[in-house]
């Protein structure tokens, strides 16, 4: 014989009743077959609605039963098209005892729990009977059986009390002589010893079904449902959840008091007592594997079974120093709770006694406050304890495996993890067994939170990286590219889920937490919203998503000032942008700070040769314990290739026109050719270095003519270029007369640092840099006689895109 229950969602639409039709069909070409049934979704909810509005003369009740009649007669007619007449017959009586029943509750102003029974039973009495009649009509073998005359309670109205040996009596003996293949019964009706109508409370469907098959003994019970079992997280807020295969009642009822819906533990105690496996199914995909729930140890030795929550927490917090050492503070709190029927989801205290945390339900706080003041009125007034104090918009999260406590470490991966997101912890509870390690949130970093505990526990070690990038001109297309063309590789060699979710350019910005489709991200780009700085960090922390990265692919200072408030979000900043790290020395320790703080990673390697890792270097160089003694280096890629492509039969103007059209120089010019950019350059070394110094300490000689110097505009400077091609050539004769070539070089020595043009002989590492090449020279404590050099391009959208993903990556990598 097989024991199935069908929830309210199974049952809650003619097709998926259709599913359940079929299952059972199937089910009883082998077996004979007890199906216990819910009301059809939402219906419980809407009789007691109905009933709450007749109680308080709302004659909007004669609407919602009009909803109830209208739902139950299109599941009729649509499950039998050609035979529904007998069965609306039927359901049109009993919906009329409804209707009188309201009204009667309309006319004398009261819902006693009594009449709450009464009027909720209807909801498994009715769709119980039309399932049993469709099958009949369909020519099954089946037939209804009501439950209120098998399972017998006491008149404990609402959640009556089972009397087992009169209820265990009745189905045995009716099964015993039951003739049909397929028996349908209501769930959660019952009836008193006195004859009057009960229900077994919250989770009374699963009860029932509990009931029947511990007293038929049967092998398993089957609970079907909407999902495919418990799952490893909640699936509608982790798209990576998945089913448990197995798990033992243990986990499956810390998990269901810590939010998973599939069970309602107290409901199945009479199979649980007798080790009758439960089997959660999917009604919807039937074939499924689903969950089986059980005491069976052969199963998977996963440390961590699930992860839960609780949405809707409040926090109290009794504490005060005249709490210490003296007994009876906890004894009386708690029998204040109980006295309001306030029930107690999670305890805990300090152990220096001065404090004790309570989670309960959000909507008991205001009551919970009021009664507990009161009752420590005298302590609170001698200021031995301070008046309770509630914190709101709360949830609880749990891990749950019967296997934690043999594994080292759990906690600390846990919070590790959590900590890394930016995610605080407000209260901690883990019981002595170690088979739940339970914290309270904030409510709005639920969904970050099971993200990222999932990805910790339960993914093959694949991180997610969520990347907004602000700035996606000639750079930041080609690293949109990049990231598009490298994804796969990524996530199957470096095990990284890399996924642009936001992008902005000085007009629009978009976002999509699922990821931007970046097949078509600049048509999608375009139909975004009006982009703002402030915006587009508002929806980046408003996402709220697990391991952000701000890209900035810019070179505004407006951008370079919101990299703070990234950071304390604990979201990473990679960006190419030099302003912020040139930017004062207050500020650049500011967002050292704030990086280590926040556990947010800030690189910016591009800031110094676009994708040349020199910045690494350097700080590989120091966190060895080596010393940078001095720098010489050639730091503009934009600036090389001027005077690499400039000579006596060129035109300085036209050379400087080519650099900026392929590239290589900033927007406006005279960024590089000022020094300015350079200048930056070697700011941000020795700052890494670990010298505290600001742009104007350092030495400056400008090569421009000063009318290019004072030039009002990008144009005014193009102007000056062509009037000033003299000087510009008797910069080149004269390096030319001595056998030199013009690079722009920047030094760092003793602390100090300058930047200018120089003649550099042949015999000198510099004088054959080609191209929009970049050369860097450390001399340290170690590398005292032949420095360390780094050479390579150091300029263009490609390597510095180049430069950026490999940041990105790095971030991935910690």
């Amino acid at each position: 014989m097989k024991v199935l229950k069908f929830g309210g969602t199974s049952v809650g639409s003619s097709k998926n009743i259709n599913n359940v039709i079929n299952i059972l069909e199937n089910y009883s070409k082998k077996d004979t077959v007890v199906c216990v049934v819910s009301a059809v979704g939402g219906i419980t909810d809407k009789l007691l609605l109905a009933g709450n509005q007749a109680k308080n003369k709302d004659i909007g009740y004669e609407d919602a039963f009009n909803t109830i009649k209208e739902i139950h007669f299109n599941i009729i007619n649509e499950l039998n098209p050609d035979k529904s007449a007998a069965i609306i017959d039927y359901v049109d009586s009993k919906l009329s005892e409804l209707k009188s029943l309201l009204d009667g509750i309309y006319l004398i102003n009261e819902l006693s729990p009594k009449t709450s029974d009464k009027l909720v039973s209807f909801g498994e009495l009715l769709s119980s009977f039309i399932i049993a009649e469709t099958m009949k009509n369909r020519g099954l073998s089946a037939d209804r059986k009501n439950s209120q005359e098998l399972m017998i309670t006491n008149s404990n109205f609402t959640k009556a009390e089972v009397n087992y040996a009169i209820t265990n009596a009745n189905i045995k003996g009716y099964f015993k002589s039951v003739s049909q293949q397929i028996t349908i019964l209501p769930g959660f009706v019952s009836m008193s010893v006195a004859g009057e109508q009960t229900t077994l409370g919250r989770g009374g469907s699963d009860f029932t079904a509990a009931i029947v098959a511990a007293a038929l003994q049967v092998e398993q019970l089957e609970i079907w449902t909407d999902v495919s079992g418990m799952f490893t997280t909640n699936p509608k807020l982790v798209k990576q959840a998945y089913p448990i295969e197995k798990i033992s009642y243990q986990e499956a009822m810390e998990l269901s008091h810590f939010g998973a819906k599939v069970l309602y533990p107290p409901t199945v105690q009479p199979v649980l007592n007798l080790n009758i496996p439960i089997h959660i199914k999917n009604t919807l995909e039937p074939d499924a594997v689903g969950t089986i729930i059980s005491n069976d140890k052969t199963g998977s030795t996963q440390a961590v079974k699930g992860i839960s929550n609780i949405s809707n927490i409040a926090l109290l917090t009794l504490q005060g120093s005249g709490m210490v050492g003296i007994p009876g503070f906890s004894r009386r709190l708690f029998e204040i709770l109980s006295q309001e029927k306030i029930n107690i989801i999670m305890i805990t205290q300090a152990s220096s006694e001065h404090s004790i945390c309570l989670g309960i339900d959000e909507k008991e706080a205001e009551i919970a406050k009021l009664s507990i003041d009161t009752a420590f009125e005298n302590e609170i007034a001698l200021h031995k304890i301070d008046p309770i104090i509630i914190e709101k918009d709360l949830s609880i999260i749990a891990l749950v495996g019967d296997s934690m406590k043999n594994h080292q470490g759990i906690s600390g991966k846990m919070f590790s993890s959590l900590g890394k997101n930016n995610i605080n912890i407000r209260a901690i509870a883990q019981g002595a067994s170690e088979k739940n390690i339970s914290a309270v949130i904030a409510e709005s970093d639920v969904k970050k939170a099971l993200n990222t505990l999932h990805e910790q526990f339960f993914e093959t070690k694949t991180k997610q990286l969520n990347v907004f990038i602000t700035g996606v001109g000639n750079v930041g297309e080609k690293l949109v590219e990049q990231i598009k063309q490298q994804r796969k590789y990524l996530k199957e060699n470096l095990k990284i889920n890399l996924r642009i979710v936001g992008l902005s350019n000085s007009r629009r910005m978009l976002f999509d937490e699922e990821g931007i489709d970046l097949k078509n991200w600049k048509i999608l780009l375009n139909e975004g919203e009006v982009a703002s700085l402030e915006g587009f960090f508002e929806s980046t922390k408003a996402m709220n998503l697990r391991n952000s990265i701000f890209v900035d692919v810019t070179a505004n200072r407006d951008v370079a000032d919101f990299y703070a408030k990234y950071l304390r979000q604990s979201i990473g900043v990679v960006a190419c942008n030099k302003i912020a790290c040139s930017s004062n020395y207050e500020n650049y320790k500011l967002l050292k700070d704030l990086s280590l703080k926040y556990n947010a990673p800030y690189l910016f390697e591009t800031n110094v040769g676009a994708g040349l890792p020199i910045i690494d270097t350097l700080n590989n160089l120091i966190a060895s314990g080596d010393k940078v003694t001095s720098i010489h280096a050639v730091l503009s890629g934009s600036l090389n290739f001027v005077f690499n492509n400039f000579n006596d039969t060129t035109k300085f103007y036209d050379v400087v026109k080519q650099a900026a059209a392929e590239g290589y120089t900033e927007p406006d010019p005279r960024i590089d050719l000022s020094g300015v950019d350079v200048a930056r350059k070697i700011l941000i070394l020795a700052r890494e270095s670990g010298i505290e110094m600001n742009l104007e300490d350092i030495e400056n000689t400008p090569f421009l003519s000063e009318s290019g110097m004072k030039s009002d505009s990008v144009d005014d400077f193009y102007q000056t270029l062509i009037s000033d091609e003299a000087l510009y050539q008797s910069l080149y004769a004269s390096a030319k007369a001595k056998g030199c070539q013009l690079k722009y070089v920047a030094q760092f020595n003793n602390g100090k640092a300058s930047v200018s043009l120089q003649e550099i002989p042949s015999d000198h590492p510099f004088y054959n840099l080609e191209g929009k090449d970049n050369i860097v020279m450390f001399y340290t404590q170690r590398y005292k006689e032949q420095p360390m050099i780094i050479k390579g391009a150091g300029a263009g959208a490609d390597v510095t895109a180049s430069g950026l993903f490999a940041d990105i990556i790095r971030v991935g990598n910690n």
